[in-house]
């Protein structure tokens, strides 16, 4: 099998492996996806109430709003069920030594420390994510466009990547930090701040922030150029080669910095 199957393969595995978990505990499993639930409704009310007092937000019409909440649900709930709770743990393994028996395993170590479990509570999210930005396509009467759409998709993608990158920055930090439950706060910093257009930062004042988002700590990206493209046909290359540009030289860098403190890990047997 090719190297690319394997992972799969493995990834496959993991995923069957995480849902029979979740499954044995059915109660827990339907409270955690409730409470997923009931995050979405108070976060579409807050917004309609929003905007039951004025027609534009940052340049942004209700559905246009509604599909940038949905894209960001959908993408915040594609990492919380891939690699959230597994980088959250690398601490924890580093603790207790049982990041040795990882090492020992012949695959790649990123690779098992980020995707050796699914959360499936969260997946869900992808689901209703997905649904708000058909119906916020639905309200703008959006006739479809095989371009626009795969341009979003990758966009899309490329989104994935970068918060996956500043995610596995993060967990890189534990090798030498041990604690990383604070450094996981600039993680909910960041998906705070991905949260919302980067129209906010337009006002003179917050302008040189919103340069800083965009361009040398590039978050604001991850929500609001796939959005961009559906909700306003707005397909700007020079931004999609920016991003593209951006995904590339982040994943490269994390893993380099993911290897670097690898090396510099001490085992609990040392």
């Amino acid at each position: 099998m090719s190297g690319a199957g394997r992972y799969l393969r493995l990834f496959v595995a993991f995923g069957r492996f995480g849902l029979n978990r979740e499954l044995a505990f059915r109660g827990n499993f339907i409270v955690k996806v409730l409470v997923e639930v009931l995050w979405l409704s108070i976060l579409l009310i807050f917004y309609r109430v929003v905007f039951a007092k004025t027609s534009v937000v940052a340049d942004w019409s209700e559905p246009e709003y509604l599909f940038f909440v949905g894209c960001y649900f959908a993408l915040e709930g594609l990492m919380e069920t891939l690699f959230l709770s597994n980088c959250n743990e690398f601490s924890d393994l580093i603790r207790s030594g049982d990041l040795d028996f990882y090492l020992l395993k012949p695959i790649d170590e990123q690779f098992l420390v980020t995707c050796r479990d699914i959360d499936w509570s969260t997946a869900p999210n992808v689901l209703m994510g997905g649904v708000v930005m058909g119906l916020a396509l639905g309200q703008m009467g959006w006739a479809f466009d095989p371009v626009q759409a795969g341009a979003f998709l990758a966009m899309f993608v490329c989104g994935v990547a970068i918060s996956y990158s500043f995610m596995v920055f993060l967990t890189s930090t534990s090798i030498w930090f041990v604690r990383n439950q604070s450094i996981f706060e600039l993680w909910w910093l960041f998906t705070s701040l991905v949260r919302y257009p980067k129209e906010i930062y337009s006002r003179s004042w917050a302008s040189p922030l919103g340069f800083v988002l965009t361009f040398v700590v590039p978050i604001l990206l991850v929500v609001n150029v796939p959005a961009n493209i559906m909700a306003k046909s707005v397909l700007d290359p020079r931004m999609v080669g920016f991003t593209l540009v951006v995904t590339v030289v982040l994943l490269y860098a994390s893993r380099r910095f993911f290897q670097h403190a690898l090396r510099k890990y001490r085992s609990a047997s040392s």
